[in-house]
């Protein structure tokens, strides 16, 4: 057992033996043998709707940056992490792809079909990071490189 753990499995006993007279011999281990760490970024299934929201919000921010005239949309989310961290922060690989909605007409990107003309077709692999802090229903998206 490492000494982070020893220490934390002492001081567990010691506070409950304190206020409880003891810990039930459950509690401590399960503290312990706990594969949820706080802080640490944690696997995710690409289908969650958290992923598939923090994915949109990355998308709407690429179609603000860029001068294309069409729409992207995501269209395969390979990985994706979500990390507590004073709200959620989700760490995603993902596709993205031109659609055959403009700008201009601002549709509704669920609406949206990817390109089908050879000549205009154009896919992006991109890593993003999303802050969502849903108490303020708040998005923020600190990080977002395609290639």
């Amino acid at each position: 057992m490492r000494q982070d753990g020893q220490l934390l499995l002492a001081l567990c006993g010691l506070l409950w033996s304190t206020t409880t007279g003891g810990p039930p011999a459950e509690f401590c281990s399960q503290i312990l043998s706990s594969d949820v760490k706080p802080g640490f970024p944690k696997t995710i299934n690409p289908h969650d709707p958290g992923v598939l929201q923090a994915a949109r919000h990355s998308v709407e921010r690429f179609n603000n940056c860029t001068n294309d005239i069409f729409l992207f949309k995501e269209s395969h989310i390979s990985r994706a992490l979500v990390q507590i961290v004073k709200g959620l922060r989700y760490m995603l690989d993902m596709k993205i792809g031109r659609t055959s909605c403009k700008k201009t007409q601002h549709p509704s990107l669920d609406n949206c079909d990817f390109q089908t003309n050879r000549t205009l077709k154009q896919t992006f692999s991109c890593y993003t990071e999303v802050w969502v802090i849903p108490w303020l229903q708040r998005f923020e998206v600190p990080l977002l490189h395609c290639h």
